[in-house]
């Protein structure tokens, strides 16, 4: 993929990013417990809805980040129930790569496995806020894999923010809106995502603790 498009890809869709980080309004909270908040609204991007979490994790912002980081390296599939493997497929500089991240069936088996392709920026932040910011791509050496269904994220993200005071902990806010494809009924689309997003917060606390 051309440099010089991804990491304009990559700016516009931080952006977009940034400006659901802002934006406090037309949430719904739909998920609530052990202190992580899940909501949502209508997509713009979509057909769908975007999720917005946000939570605590008891962990300095690094930390969380060497967890959740879309580059080479992540401990993401090591951790995360939702990815059963995760691919660098072009590092274009130490902040900006096209990534393969495949997911094992969901929902009882109603949702078989996917597999999304997107460009991912890092980003800092002036306060120590450290965000990932990705959006669907195609690129020529990912084609579609047999026993896959390719899936479509449109903008999303995570910021991993420091508290004040709080060295040891984290606020992560955490942006979805993925389109899984396929002929799924909306019911279970729209009830995998919550619980979804409930779980990551729950694994990645779990992950961040073991790090120590």
């Amino acid at each position: 993929m051309d440099g010089a498009l991804a990491a304009q890809m990559g700016e516009a869709v931080a952006e977009k990013v940034l400006r659901y980080r802002r934006d406090r309004s037309g949430w719904k909270i739909c998920q609530e417990g052990n202190g992580v908040s899940v909501s949502w609204r209508p997509s713009v991007e979509f057909p769908g809805n975007l999720y917005r979490g946000e939570g605590i994790v008891n962990g300095p912002p690094e930390k969380v980040w060497d967890c959740i980081k879309p580059l080479a390296g992540s401990l993401r599939e090591q951790w995360d129930e939702n990815v059963s493997h995760f691919e660098v497929i072009q590092s274009i500089t130490d902040t900006l790569c096209v990534t393969r991240t495949a997911t094992p069936s969901a929902a009882m088996k109603l949702i078989s496995p996917r597999d999304f392709v997107d460009v991912a920026l890092v980003k800092k932040y002036e306060d120590g806020t450290i965000s990932s910011n990705a959006t669907n791509v195609e690129h020529p050496s990912c084609p579609p894999k047999p026993g896959y269904v390719r899936g479509f994220n449109h903008p999303c993200g995570c910021f991993c923010e420091p508290v004040p005071g709080e060295p040891n902990k984290t606020n992560l806010v955490a942006f979805f809106q993925t389109d899984l494809s396929g002929y799924l009924p909306r019911s279970v689309v729209d009830s995998f995502f919550p619980r979804s997003m409930a779980g990551f917060y729950a694994n990645l606390q779990k992950a961040v603790t073991k790090l120590d």
